[in-house]
């Protein structure tokens, strides 16, 4: 036995509040009001009707279809608006897919996106299918547009999240975010796709949102935002993640039921110190995020003008 036991964990080695976190920040960057993240009292649940080695599981990904005509996309690439999409697409999944996250609000300063396994985990599933883990692989993943309008999300792209879903005949749905926004609408999808009849787990690393919001089943890895699939270049935390989320999946006995994955990100919890933390950042550099993001929004307006997506009236402003 050892002579020294671990010390208590640093005041800050919690879970990033980032409903806090970011109210705080644009209202430092001078939008106001902060944004009304979703909250629902009332969650459905749907047990999984059939052993997961025989069910239908489909995945849910926010991530972007790469753009080459969009700019920089790759490893560490700042906000790009112009790599956002506004409707739902749907990939094969017996193909390989180049998505990225350069569009949405990650961590940029603890991880790159180099590995899109950690964000994107349709290899692992397809593992999964393959050694009978979970039944047959639903024929297309599904990407969710990260949408701040709460109304968008609920009336316009969880309905035809479900409406494909249901065409694949699918039992189950794994949900994976990325950014803060990112999570709030997954767990918005989720909700419907458990009220129609398919179970859900999400995978995220913003715990209190989708908790804030109210979903069946979370597997919460106290990660980086962009690497709710395991930790990047990490062939061992990759599959094991996904196996938590399975058996999240399998054995949740109620609602809301989250489970936090053991693994670490670093020996240091110092990198929760920095996400959109204003006490952390100077009046210039301040100053230089409210321009770019003001930049940025105006590429998105334009971008949604062009393909026609409009917004509905809820409250959404910056988030």
């Amino acid at each position: 036995m050892s002579d020294s036991a671990p010390g208590p964990a640093a005041p800050h080695d919690v879970p990033i509040p980032y409903i806090e976190r970011t109210r705080s920040y644009y209202q430092a960057l001078g939008y106001g009001a902060p944004y009304e993240w979703a909250h629902c009292v009332e969650v459905p649940f749907q047990p999984l009707t059939q052993p997961l080695a025989v069910a239908r599981v489909a995945l849910v990904t926010t991530a972007a279809p790469h753009k080459p005509e969009a700019g920089d996309q790759g490893p560490a690439a700042p906000y790009n608006s112009k790599a956002k999409f506004y409707t739902v697409y749907s990939g094969d999944t017996s193909l390989d897919h180049d998505l990225r996250i350069s569009h949405v609000a990650i961590d940029r300063k603890h991880t790159t996106a180099e590995d899109q396994a950690s964000y994107f985990p349709l290899a692992a599933l397809r593992r999964a299918a393959a050694t009978g883990r979970i039944g047959p692989l639903a024929p297309r993943f599904h990407g969710a547009p990260t949408n701040r309008s709460q109304r968008t999300t609920l009336d316009v792209d969880a309905p035809e999240i479900l409406a494909r879903c249901r065409q694949d005949a699918v039992d189950a749905a794994i949900l994976v975010a990325n950014c803060p926004v990112c999570h709030q609408t997954v767990a918005l999808v989720a909700r419907l796709l458990e009220r129609s009849g398919i179970a859900t787990v999400v995978m995220g690393c913003a715990k209190d949102i989708v908790e804030h919001v109210g979903v069946p089943r979370l597997l919460f890895s106290d990660f980086p935002l962009g690497n709710a699939a395991g930790r990047p270049k990490d062939p061992q935390s990759q599959p094991f993640t996904l196996e938590l989320a399975l058996k999240v999946l399998e054995t949740a006995p109620a609602a809301r039921t989250t489970v936090q994955s053991p693994l670490p990100w670093s020996s240091s919890p110092d990198w929760k110190l920095d996400f959109q933390n204003v006490a952390r950042m100077s009046p210039e550099e301040i100053a230089r995020r409210r321009a770019e993001f003001d930049k940025q929004k105006a590429v998105a307006k334009t971008i949604r003008e062009e393909v026609g997506v409009q917004r509905s009236g809820d409250k959404e402003k910056a988030a």
